[in-house]
C-alpha cells in the first residue's frame, strides 16, 4: 500500500490498476487535493480492510457490491476506467449516495480498429490461413475467402465504438446494417442501414459484430437461436463484453459448420478456464488487448482521475453514469 497523503485531504484510493500505469493519475489528483491510497487489489475484503476511509474509489474492474459500499461509509464515488459499469451495483450505489463515472471514449479508435482488422481477418481467412502454413500446409483454401465489397456486416450496438466500427466498414462492404434500441438516429452515419430489430440483421449479415452494452437485457443475447438465424458459413465478432455470447452456443455453431469462424477479444472468464479457447481450430481469441495503445493507456489513467477532479471541484463528475 502507497499513499500521498495529508489528513484533512479527502482520500482517492486506487483498487489494482492492472496494466496500466496509474502515476500520472495519482499525481493528476494530488494536484487536485486528493490524499491519493493504492490498494494493489481488487478483492473487495482488502479495500474494506486498507481503505475504509475512501472518499472517492478508482477501479478497473473491481466488483463493487452494496456489502462493499457499507463497509466505505465516507464513499461519493466511484470512478471505472472503462466504460463498462457492469460490475458496480448501480441501484446500491444510488441507495448508497455514491454517483459512479465512467471513461466512455479513451479507446475508441482503437476498440473500433481491433474490431474492424478482425472482420477483414475473418474475411480473409488471414488467421486459419495463417495456421495453415505454421501446421506444415500450402492449401490456400483451406478456408473460405471472400470478397469484402460482396459482404453485408451487422453491427449490434451503435455508441462511440460501434459507430466507428461501421463507419469504418462503409466504404469496404457491400453494406453495413445497424440495430441499437438505446442510440438516438444521429448515432447512424451515412451509409449505415438502420434496422428496427436484432433479429433483422442476423438472416442478413455474413459478419456480425457486437459492440452493445452489457446490462441483463443482452447477457447472452447471442446464444443458439440467433446463431442459427445467422447465414450458413457466417462469422461473429465481439470486442464488447465476453458475457453477451453464450459460449456453448458458439462453440456448437462452430463445431457444426454452421459458423466459419469466431474473433473474440474478450470472454466470459478471463484468462480463459475453458481450453476450448485455446485450441478451437476455428476461434481466433486476442487477450482483450482491443482497447490498448500508449495513448488510450494515459487516456483512460488520465480521464479516470479527472472525473474524480471534476467532482471535487464541482460536486459531479466529467461523465456521471448516475447522479
Amino acid at each position: 500500500m502507497s499513499e500521498a497523503t495529508r489528513s484533512d485531504r479527502p482520500l482517492a484510493v486506487y483498487a489494482d490498476p492492472g496494466e496500466l500505469d496509474p502515476l500520472p493519475g495519482i499525481k493528476h489528483l494530488a494536484d487536485a487535493g486528493f490524499a491519493v491510497r493504492v490498494v494493489g487489489s481488487d478483492a473487495p475484503e482488502d479495500i474494506a480492510q486498507q481503505a475504509p476511509d475512501a472518499t472517492v474509489l478508482l477501479i478497473g474492474y473491481t466488483p463493487v457490491d452494496a456489502d462493499l459500499l457499507a463497509r466505505l461509509p465516507q464513499l461519493r464515488l466511484i470512478c471505472t476506467q472503462s466504460a463498462g459499469v457492469d460490475t458496480v451495483d448501480l441501484p446500491a450505489a444510488r441507495a448508497a449516495g455514491v454517483q459512479v463515472a465512467n471513461v466512455p471514449g479513451a479507446a475508441t479508435e482503437e476498440v473500433a480498429t481491433h474490431a474492424f482488422a478482425m472482420i477483414a481477418g475473418l474475411l480473409r481467412g488471414l488467421p486459419f490461413l495463417g495456421d495453415e502454413v505454421r501446421g506444415g500446409g500450402w492449401d490456400a483454401t483451406a478456408v473460405p475467402t471472400h470478397r469484402l465489397s460482396e459482404v453485408t456486416v451487422g453491427v449490434f450496438g451503435m455508441g462511440r465504438i460501434g459507430r466507428l466500427t461501421a463507419q469504418l466498414l462503409v466504404p469496404v462492404v457491400g453494406k453495413v446494417a445497424a440495430y441499437d434500441p438505446w442510440a438516438p438516429s444521429s448515432a447512424w452515419p451515412e451509409g449505415v442501414e438502420r434496422v428496427g430489430s436484432l433479429e433483422a440483421i442476423l438472416g442478413d449479415s455474413q459478419v456480425l459484430t457486437l459492440h452493445a452494452p452489457l446490462t441483463e437485457d443482452t447477457r447472452n443475447v447471442i446464444g443458439a437461436a440467433q446463431l442459427a438465424a445467422m447465414p450458413a458459413g457466417s462469422y461473429l465478432v465481439n470486442v464488447a463484453r465476453g458475457e453477451l455470447v453464450d459460449f456453448d452456443a458458439l462453440v456448437a455453431a462452430l463445431d457444426s459448420g454452421h459458423l466459419t469462424g469466431a474473433a473474440l477479444d474478450v470472454l466470459p472468464v478471463e484468462p480463459p478456464t475453458d481450453e476450448r479457447v485455446r485450441t478451437h481450430d476455428r476461434l481466433w481469441v486476442t487477450p482483450h488487448a482491443g482497447y490498448l495503445s500508449p495513448a488510450a493507456a494515459r487516456d483512460y489513467v488520465l480521464h479516470q482521475a479527472r472525473n474524480a477532479s471534476t467532482w471535487l471541484a464541482t460536486g459531479k463528475p466529467l461523465e456521471p453514469v448516475t447522479g
